[in-house]
């Protein structure tokens, strides 16, 4: 197999987990083979095991190993409790962020502070990829939902306006697909929002949540709805080398996230073929592999493997 010219992340941790599991997994993430790493906490604000500064304090830790480390920004700013994080990360003083809303967009640009653009943001055309890049982004995620050919034309759309930015496409996880001022994991619990006594703890990979046929549908993360399936790019990505893609990103989960980014860098540098691979991975995934979206189809159809 021949290698594929690209880069691996790491993305943040969505889920919650306890401040033990968060330092000793980015204990042993220090030693895997990462180009970026992204940490903080962006899908819930009362998610307080590790506040602001611990974050800013760990990144700065991993910095030193000599990767690229970005501080990733909470996508759903509900209060000014909310606000001071967000203004404490843009003023860490050293490390990029991931903005996932256009507050922090805001912030970073007055600041004068390189940003990733994260796929919160609703990326969809080359004009507005144009004015992220304006505004002080060098890297963006699509869209989960935008596909292969979706995504090609964009980028030879943006190569067009001579528009030279990284792309970072989601390639293994649960897919974060929306956010809503409402939990759902309080409510499935008959708790309120605020008094949620922090039930997500018990939920490290979501809770999953069937159709009322018993399919296996959607995982609930909070305030956050993910797919149930697990986002498996692992065969495709020459698909997204091709369509211009310069950077693929792992998103963590609560066990085994080590083997998929093996699995990942041992495909990438040219060593094994995806197939074998994955046979490694499935029984390591919080949910069926799907690519449906990358393919142009319904997100949640399996993962068609290629030969």
């Amino acid at each position: 197999m021949n290698p594929i010219p690209m880069k691996l992340s790491l993305g943040p941790v969505l889920f919650f987990w306890s401040r033990d599991d968060i330092l000793r997994f980015y204990a042993e993430a220090a030693e895997w083979p990462l180009d970026t790493l992204y940490l903080g906490e962006v899908v819930c604000g009362r998610r307080q095991q590790l506040r602001s500064q611990d974050w800013i304090s760990l990144a700065a830790d991993l910095a030193s190993t000599g990767r690229e480390v970005v501080l990733s920004c909470q996508a759903l700013i509900e209060s000014e409790s909310d606000l001071k994080r967000l203004r404490k990360m843009v003023d860490n003083g050293q490390l990029a962020i991931e903005a996932n809303d256009l507050g922090a967009v805001r912030l970073a640009n007055e600041k004068k502070l390189p940003f990733v653009a994260g796929t919160h943001l609703n990326i969809y055309n080359a004009d507005t990829l144009a004015l992220m890049s304006r505004l002080g982004a060098y890297r963006w995620l699509p869209p989960v939902e935008m596909g292969r050919d979706t995504l090609a034309a964009l980028l030879e759309a943006a190569r067009g306006q001579q528009l030279e930015i990284d792309t970072e496409v989601f390639a293994w996880g649960r897919l974060p697909l929306a956010l809503s001022s409402r939990c759902f994991t309080a409510r499935h619990y008959n708790l309120n929002k605020d008094d949620c006594q922090f039930r997500c703890l018990e939920h490290p990979d979501g809770l999953r949540l069937d159709t009322r046929e018993g399919q296996p549908f959607l995982a609930i993360n909070g305030i956050q709805t993910m797919s149930d399936g697990c986002h498996a790019l692992l065969p495709r990505l020459e698909e997204l080398h091709a369509a211009g893609a310069g950077r693929a990103r792992i998103s963590p989960q609560a066990q085994g996230t080590e083997a998929v980014v093996q699995a990942f860098r041992q495909r990438l540098d040219g060593q094994d073929g995806s197939g074998s691979l994955l046979d490694g991975l499935r029984a390591q995934a919080p949910g069926e592999l799907v690519d449906g979206y990358w393919r142009g189809q319904a997100g949640i159809q399996a993962l068609e493997e290629t030969h």
